[in-house]
């Protein structure tokens, strides 16, 4: 796993932002640190309490978030695929990819990957924001959604002046 060219994780200030996050129960023991670490960091920035949607796996994650898209200023997708003997992990994680991406093209709105997609259930637990994870991307989600729904928020501000 490379974390270079990785930005800061900052989270910005943002009162009054809606967050939606659907997390998938699948591979719970990766999935529900990273959720309550995009809880924690919905709470540093300061939003509206998220909603938290959960759903069987991966690939349901896109659906959901495109229902979250259409009434919340952000969402974050968390889930984790870890590869297998067959293609199946490659179907999905394209699929998941693909759907993530063009809901929030229809939607307007940020939805940010929290998706791990690794070889080992070892790689994921080290992404998954655990005490002595290298990574932690619940976390980085929820930073990335909420810095982009400021950002569209900012642009749209300027638009309508």
């Amino acid at each position: 796993m490379s974390v270079t060219g990785r930005p800061d994780a900052q989270v910005p200030d943002a009162p009054g932002l809606t967050l939606g996050i659907v997390a998938a129960r699948w591979n719970a023991d990766v999935v529900e640190p990273m959720l309550e670490r995009a809880l924690a960091a919905a709470g540093r920035a300061g939003t509206e309490p998220p909603t938290v949607v959960r759903v069987a796996g991966a690939v349901e994650l896109p659906v959901i978030a495109q229902e979250l898209a259409r009434g919340h200023d952000a969402v974050v997708a968390l889930g984790a695929v870890v590869r297998g003997g067959t293609p199946h992990f490659d179907y999905v994680c394209q699929a998941v990819t693909h759907g993530l991406t063009e809901a929030a093209l229809r939607e307007s709105t940020p939805v940010a990957s929290g998706v791990l997609t690794c070889d080992t259930q070892e790689q994921a637990l080290a992404r998954a924001g655990l005490p002595g994870s290298i990574e932690d991307k619940g976390w980085e989600a929820a930073a990335a959604a909420i810095d982009s729904a400021l950002a569209l928020r900012a642009l749209r501000a300027a638009a309508a002046r």
